[in-house]
């Protein structure tokens, strides 16, 4: 079996490892193999947490829209369908948006989803 040199990769594998454990704690910055363990994990966590955080927004604009909807006298699920009957095509964000910065045109929008709401019940 033929001698492998591996030259300089494995060094520079080994400083790229080192450099993404920079600001670890102890000798997961320092030492290579606790290092490398602490990249992939931290490597995980990212992969997931970036799919996490989608979810986490998607909850707190149902949130936003749900306090202001029910504030002006309408659940959250009764609006959201009676903008859908109204034929309004938004966004939880922007709805979200509008509900914390602009109260009067989301008003707007619940007194639309409301005339949606009675016109599809007659």
């Amino acid at each position: 079996m033929p001698r492998v040199k591996r030259g300089t990769k494995r060094r520079e594998s080994r400083s790229k490892t080192l450099t993404l454990a920079k600001g670890f704690f102890l000798t997961k910055s320092k030492l290579y193999r606790a290092a490398q363990e602490a990249v992939e994990k931290s490597l995980r966590y990212g992969y997931v947490g970036r799919r996490l955080k989608k979810r986490d927004f998607r909850s707190l604009w149902i949130v936003r829209i749900g306090a202001a909807s029910k504030a002006a006298g309408l659940s959250y699920s009764r609006f959201m369908s009676g903008l859908k009957k109204a034929g309004v095509e938004m966004n939880r964000k922007m709805l979200a948006d509008m509900a914390l910065k602009d109260p009067a045109a989301f008003n707007a929008l619940v007194e639309q989803a409301k005339g949606a709401l009675e016109q599809a019940s007659q």
